[in-house]
């Protein structure tokens, strides 16, 4: 069997889905870009951690069983959307705060936007969808254990590696200090993205 080309396929979407723009994205882009570098890259390395973790589920056929579970499905879908609605209403309204950058706040922070990025993951249905999909779909039956583990490192990898250069690029001093100096406009605009997200997951059949 060649797993080697089957492992090559399965990457190829893995990348496709995590550079496309969602959640995701505008949770690491606007945590790097309005809080601080460390706590961008922390909630890239939370991202990085829920991607294995769907992985992890897929592996243990989880995934699909939960895709195909009605109400398990819903369950989610809800816990995401008023997540996201949540994350976009307090963004909004603290647009117009300074940010705090005390030694204190930024090494809480740091743990704070870790569980963020983890938790809005986790809390995605399309997610779930589609590592289901992937494993219903792309992975050979009967593969060995070492093919499995290969394909959690490939997802929390390319997530990490992904979401952690985003922090890297929107925390730079250029980006960062241009946006800072729009810093109410764009956490509003943030905050209505993350809400319009919430509202289209909340409504979505």
């Amino acid at each position: 069997m060649d797993y080697l080309g089957a492992l090559l396929a399965i990457s190829g979407v893995l990348m496709l889905s995590v550079v496309s723009p969602g959640p995701n994205f505008a949770i690491v882009t606007s945590t790097a870009t309005l809080r601080s570098r460390r706590a961008g890259v922390a909630t890239g390395l939370g991202l990085a951690a829920a991607s294995a973790t769907w992985a992890l589920l897929a592996v243990a056929g989880l995934g699909l069983i939960v895709s195909q579970v009605e109400w398990l499905y819903l369950g989610i879908k809800l816990a995401g959307a008023a997540y996201l609605i949540w994350l976009g209403s307090r963004m909004i309204l603290g647009a117009r705060k300074p940010p705090v950058a005390t030694p204190e706040a930024l090494e809480s922070g740091v743990f704070a936007a870790a569980r963020k990025g983890y938790l809005v993951s986790m809390t995605n249905p399309k997610a779930l969808a589609f590592y289901g999909s992937i494993f219903a779909v792309m992975v050979p039956v009967h593969v060995p254990v070492w093919f499995h583990a290969a394909i959690v490192v490939i997802a929390a990898g390319f997530s990490g590696l992904w979401y952690c250069s985003m922090a890297l690029l929107f925390s730079s001093p250029a980006v960062r200090g241009g946006f800072m100096r729009f810093k109410a406009v764009f956490e509003t605009l943030m905050g209505v993205f993350l809400l319009g997200l919430g509202g289209r997951l909340l409504l979505s059949r």
